[in-house]
């Protein structure tokens, strides 16, 4: 996974697919594509790339309750 780019991990979407994350803290949302697996922590849905977390502040909490919506 690329750092840089709005990417995400999720255990079984497709890769390529679309994902809209909604940090439920603030309000702030990122799409990003699905290009790997995992997160395989329990309770853990989505691993973001550092570039998306950033974009919906979640860098320096690590972790964060969030919404998402697959949009294509």
């Amino acid at each position: 996974m690329n750092p840089a780019v709005l990417t995400a991990a999720h255990r079984s979407l497709a890769f390529g697919t679309k994902v809209k994350v909604t940090n439920r803290n603030n309000g702030r949302t990122v799409v990003v594509r699905i290009n790997d697996r995992g997160p395989f922590i329990r309770g853990r849905v989505l691993d973001l790339s550092r570039a998306a977390a950033q974009n919906i502040g979640m860098v320096s909490s690590g972790t964060a309750k969030v919404c998402y919506q697959v949009i294509s």
